[in-house]
């Protein structure tokens, strides 16, 4: 029996590797399009490992129409759960052009492809970014859009494109998912956050750090008007995010729609509850150095994730110190990432 598809893109990116597991467990078919800039064939081997069943891989772009077409009338592909896009938020600002082509033309062109084709259901990984700096917490998904880095503003310009096409063809089943802080890794410690350079997000930095991969952590700003001074952010579980996916394909299962909700775990960590909880998992020090906050960084960011248990009947299931255990076992596995070996 020929199943119908989920083309996953940037399937073999952190998230997306994570996604590729819990779908093949659920009985899914799986085809994964990425162009590895940011990620590793080897997480979509070990995906299959993890899972002892396969999933096809293409190397490829989303920018590439001929492609997308080619995949689209060769598959009968059933929904798209869109992870490609690139996600430093620093980088956007540095490079705004490139993150404008990619995470925005790139998913311009994956639209086109998808109405063509007739399949019309995806999933799309927005961000907490395209709330800018919030003046209520927590954060529910109609407070007000602001986005203050090209990053967000191409993730609420895609969910602006999403909402337009749907106003044009009430057919669609769209999904906005506004990511708050994806941590962790999977339990087997064969997949996790593997980034190219420096890490731009917290975990990974003092992974790195506790691993002896780098020397210190920098703690950007501890004048904050928080209980200790450094920035408090929602940290949700890789495992938790990606079962908030398979929840709402279930959800468009029931009929098209165009709906937004905050994927997080609703409680709020500082830096240095995090350094903390690492400490406990991994029984290393993690040294650090107070530095100058960043700019437009908010002093606290949390999620309102009721309308997600609401309408999803989904929940963040795991706390802080799991997230922590997993992600030191994927960085003592793999210290280098999967450079290492």
């Amino acid at each position: 029996m020929n199943m119908r598809r989920i083309l996953v893109t940037g399937g073999a990116g952190y998230i997306g590797s994570h996604m590729c597991v819990e779908l093949l467990q659920s009985g899914r078919d799986v085809l994964v399009l990425d162009n590895l800039s940011n990620s590793s064939s080897r997480s979509v081997e070990a995906v299959q490992r993890i899972t002892q069943k396969t999933l096809d891989f293409i190397e490829g772009d989303i920018h590439n129409s001929e492609l997308l077409a080619k995949i689209f009338s060769h598959h009968d592909i059933e929904a798209v759960l869109h992870f490609a896009g690139l996600k430093a938020v620093g980088e956007s600002v540095a490079q705004p052009a490139k993150y404008y082509d990619n995470n925005l033309n790139g998913t311009l062109n994956l639209i086109q492809a998808i109405s063509h084709a007739e399949c019309k259901t995806i999933v799309f990984s927005s961000s907490a970014t395209v709330y800018g700096i919030p003046d209520e917490m927590p954060i529910h998904e109609d407070c007000p859009t602001g986005p203050i880095s090209p990053y967000g503003r191409t993730k609420l310009m895609v969910e602006e494109v999403l909402r337009d096409t749907f106003a044009a063809d009430p057919s669609w089943r769209i999904s906005l998912l506004r990511y708050f802080n994806p941590v962790g890794a999977h339990s087997t410690g064969e997949i996790g956050e593997d980034p190219n350079d420096i890490p731009n997000n917290l975990m990974p930095f003092v992974s790195q750090v506790a691993v002896g991969k780098l020397d210190k952590l920098n703690v950007f700003g501890d004048d904050y008007p928080t209980q200790d001074g450094t920035g408090v952010r929602d940290y949700i579980h890789v495992v938790d995010l990606v079962r908030g996916h398979l929840s709402a394909l279930e959800y468009l299962a029931d009929g098209p729609k165009c709906e937004a909700h905050n994927l997080g775990t609703g409680k709020g960590y500082s830096v240095f509850d995090v350094v903390k909880a690492f400490e406990a998992a991994s029984g290393k020090h993690i040294p650090y150095k107070v530095v100058d906050r960043r700019p437009s960084d908010a002093a606290v960011s949390f999620a309102d994730p009721s309308r997600a248990k609401a309408e999803l009947g989904w929940e963040a299931e795991f706390g802080i110190e799991r997230m922590c255990a997993d992600a030191w076992r994927w960085q003592r596995l793999y210290p280098q990432g999967y450079s290492s070996d």
